[in-house]
């Protein structure tokens, strides 16, 4: 049963509720696996066998093996888990948000500092 979300329509934004957390346990819970060293040796020694033994979905799956951090996002990823993946694989959480914008680090670093998007972005494609 789904709750009346008034937050739902928000351009470009997904809100980690308790649907989405229900969504991404799973996915979550192997973020959080890779906290600890040995865990982190397996995935990266076989990705795909890693993940196998995670009750997740194939889409999920999919989007970590591809590090498509909106699609992990869209499948219930909340943020502060997925970032285990990005520090596995040497990323700071600057270069993983960069790459979920489309952004250079450096073009995404600017944006930030200058303020952050407009209130305005996002919609721009709803008056198409």
């Amino acid at each position: 049963m789904s709750l009346d979300k008034p937050y739902a329509n928000i351009p470009g934004t997904t809100i980690f509720d308790a649907e989405q957390s229900r969504k991404g346990y799973w996915l979550n819970q192997f973020c959080m696996s890779l906290m600890k060293a040995e865990n982190r040796e397996r995935f990266k020694k076989d990705e795909r066998a890693y993940l196998d033994e995670w009750p997740m979905t194939e889409d999920q799956k999919k989007s970590v093996l591809s590090r498509d951090m909106n699609a992990m996002i869209a499948l219930g990823g909340n943020i502060y888990f997925l970032a285990k993946i990005g520090a596995t694989d040497g990323k700071s959480f600057q270069q993983m948000a960069g790459s979920m914008t489309g952004m250079t680090e450096e073009a995404y670093r600017d944006m930030m500092v200058g303020g952050g998007r407009p209130a305005t972005w996002g919609r721009e494609q709803e008056k198409k």
